[in-house]
């Protein structure tokens, strides 16, 4: 992973003790309310429904052990709940799908105390707020896929360096989101972004990138548009720039909901993509500086296999098929949580934070030393942030697996449902959000109740169920092959239910929308909408089908009039 440098602590640490000042002034009056917003917000902290919010950077979603140890410590002398709100939660961090974690419950009070805590291991919350480039990220298993062309770690953190606090895109018309893959395989949902990057190499075997922009979901899902097919990996700066730049001179300002990149793309087609190519050539023409060889390999250095990886035939048993004499809840983890590695006799492993009694993607001060911990004894002590909201260790040798599931199992992240119903990606909705229209805690537990038997998981297989508590779209229901978006109906909370989206991933095809299959539901009727619409699947699915499969087959209709008649039984048995 990245190692930072002495200009890099220096840098974070000045940030943590201009924002001590800033807040100080605050505090005594001297700075304005007004004037302190934009401030903490350019230092991840926003104002809650409850109580102020802290968004950490997490880059491209790669942790130390050290680091994740520092965000239990700060769960656990930070984050408490304020007295006289509804919840009883605190002391815990809210992993999100752009791969960064949120504190929900820490006063502003403690905000500075709380940032040179971040500091000290080299972390921040710089731009995880506001009109600007937002965190970059990428693929979970970067670095270590088999499938992966280009390892797409370095170029993300120059994409990080080079947008970080950069004076003309710090206040775009809205907030701007890149993600990059090197894989074959999209798991960075980089269609459903800003500007996606695809690294690949040309027939000469040159590197560089595919360009997509446009891309996002919100009140209006667009999938992102090519506006190039092949940038050479020296000159992506300049063409992120370019695209920029064209978003920062025409994208509107007058509306919030229609100042995304996104619209403008929209609006303008290919007129936009041939203003960014003139901004391209005019950049390079005016001598605008591309990436140095040096520097690339200089930041490639710290994305070298970590100290203690060994060849399989190094390793003290090398491959080896599982035993036959090992329990079926190891022999089911290994084959839904744990995935394929480059490197010969290693495995990735992701440790489930889908689980009974919390919400997806939220884990505890203890949860978090003890994934840490985790780190330290199987994974070198490295962990990544999941686009689906886990945890996964990219370092775990072959021979360790079973003594890995066993301190996962009793750490409870050995939960065997990775890419499965109970798998869902969530926000956490009204009961934290003051954008949210709708709940989104008590909806994914009430799935997950119903849902709990994993062997009912297992026959129904790969679904991607994603929920949103508002249009805002933090939790991708645009994506899901089951999608669900809370909406307010005269004060009351509804959720709307769509059908066959994708995110770009091998488990639902290219990105697209999913479909609206109708009125809305009231919560009470959510799950058993869900258990109607896998009723449809089980009934019509042909060998091999998957559930996005089906819907894809058959339309919305079966699926549509399924739905209606779970809304009519519940409304019987209300009555009755």
């Amino acid at each position: 992973m990245y190692r930072a440098t002495d200009f890099d602590r220096a840098f974070v640490r000045a940030r943590a003790a201009q924002f001590r000042d800033q807040l100080e002034r605050w505090q005594r009056g001297t700075l304005s309310e007004e004037q302190f917003r934009p401030l903490r917000l350019q230092n991840g902290w926003y104002v809650q429904r409850h109580a102020p919010m802290l968004r950490v950077a997490v880059p491209y979603g790669v942790l130390s052990a050290p680091q994740l140890r520092t965000l239990a410590r700060i769960a656990r002398e930070h984050d408490h709940q304020d007295a006289g709100t509804q919840t009883e939660r605190g002391g815990f961090g809210h992993f999100s799908t752009r791969q960064n974690l949120q504190f929900n419950w820490i006063p502003l009070d403690s905000a500075a105390d709380v940032m040179d805590l971040l500091a000290d291991v080299d972390m921040h919350g710089i731009q995880t707020s506001g009109n600007c480039i937002r965190n970059v990220t990428t693929d979970a298993l970067a670095g270590i896929a088999p499938d992966e062309v280009v390892d797409p770690r370095p170029y993300c953190e120059l994409l990080r360096q080079w947008s970080t606090l950069h004076p003309e895109f710090a206040f775009l018309p809205r907030k701007f989101k890149i993600a990059v893959t090197g894989a074959r395989e999209d798991r960075a949902a980089i269609a459903w972004h800003d500007i996606g990057l695809q690294l690949l190499r040309n027939a000469e075997g040159a590197v560089g990138f595919r360009v997509l922009a446009g891309g996002g979901m919100g009140r209006t899902p667009i999938v992102a548009t090519e506006v190039a097919a092949f940038v050479p990996w020296a000159h992506i700066l300049v063409f992120i720039e370019a695209i920029v730049r064209v978003y920062n001179l025409h994208g509107r300002r007058d509306n919030a909901y229609k100042a995304r990149l996104k619209i403008l793309v929209k609006a303008e087609g290919q007129r936009f993509a041939d203003d960014v190519q003139r901004e391209y050539a005019q950049l390079l023409g005016d001598g605008a500086p591309t990436i140095p060889v040096a520097e690339l390999e200089r930041v490639a250095a710290s994305f070298t296999e970590p100290a203690g990886v060994r060849d399989a035939a190094q390793l003290p048993h090398g491959e080896q098929a599982p035993r036959e004499d090992l329990p079926p809840a190891y022999l089911r983890w290994l084959e839904r949580n744990v995935h394929a590695h480059r490197v010969a006799g290693y495995r990735a492993v992701t440790l489930s934070l889908k689980r009974a009694g919390l919400p997806p993607g939220d884990v505890t001060a203890a949860q978090m030393d003890n994934a840490a911990g985790l780190a330290e004894r199987f994974s070198l002590g490295e962990l990544r942030v999941t686009h689906e909201q886990n945890l996964l260790l990219p370092w775990v040798r072959h021979d360790q697996l079973p003594a890995l599931w066993a301190a996962a199992r009793d750490a409870g992240f050995a939960t065997p449902n990775i890419g499965l119903l109970t798998d869902m990606i969530a926000c956490p909705g009204g009961d934290l959000c003051a954008l949210a229209n709708a709940r989104s805690i008590p909806v994914a537990a009430a799935i997950q109740e119903r849902f709990e038997d994993l062997d009912e998981q297992l026959d129904i297989g790969d679904v991607d169920l994603h929920l949103s508590g508002c249009i805002n779209s933090c939790g991708h229901h645009h994506s899901g092959h089951i999608g669900i978006l809370g909406v307010d109906k005269d004060g009351s909370e509804w959720y709307q239910v769509t059908l066959g989206g994708a995110d770009g991933s091998a488990r639902g095809g290219a990105a697209v929308a999913g479909k609206v299959i109708g009125p809305s539901f009231a919560a009470d009727e959510v799950p058993d909408v869900l258990e109607a619409l896998i009723d449809v699947y089980r009934r019509e699915r042909q060998a091999g089908e998957r559930f996005v499969d089906v819907v894809r087959r058959l339309g919305v209709p079966p699926f549509r009039a399924a739905a209606d008649a779970a809304r009519r039984a519940t409304a019987a048995v209300a009555t009755s």
